[in-house]
């Protein structure tokens, strides 16, 4: 689930999901993890919607789902337990700020795309030296 439906088709035009398509190879590339992002009505709770996509995914240990609810103003990002030892949840909120921001600017698509770079870069394992 690269991008899921949810109500895209009101949200997104094709160029948007080929964008996000892209940006999304890319910080799987980075970070080695999987992100998966659905932008449209969540169920009840966000959280817990949220939670429960997550949970269907391929891999959802080393996935990370972006969750966007326009309506509902609802932004939630669920990492799986192999992501969270790298990707903080300070680090989560700094790149969820930054999305709020684009969206307050009616920019959702440019704030996807930011906050799941930021997320990327802090999920992407340390680089280590070995000495010998």
């Amino acid at each position: 689930m690269p991008v899921a439906a949810g109500e895209l088709s009101g949200r997104l035009n094709a160029h948007d999901r080929v964008a996000l398509d892209e940006t999304i190879r890319r910080a799987e590339q980075l970070s080695r993890a999987e992100f998966s992002v659905f932008v449209g009505h969540a169920e009840g709770d966000p959280r817990a919607y949220a939670e429960s996509l997550h949970a269907t995914l391929v891999a959802p240990a080393r996935s990370v789902l972006v969750l966007v609810d326009p309506d509902a103003r609802a932004l939630e990002v669920v990492t799986g337990s192999a992501v969270r030892r790298t990707l903080r949840d300070p680090q989560v909120e700094l790149a969820v700020a930054q999305m709020q921001s684009f969206f307050a600017q009616g920019e959702l698509v440019a704030g996807l795309r930011r906050g799941i770079q930021m997320l990327a870069e802090h999920a992407r394992a340390p680089q280590t030296l070995h000495a010998e």
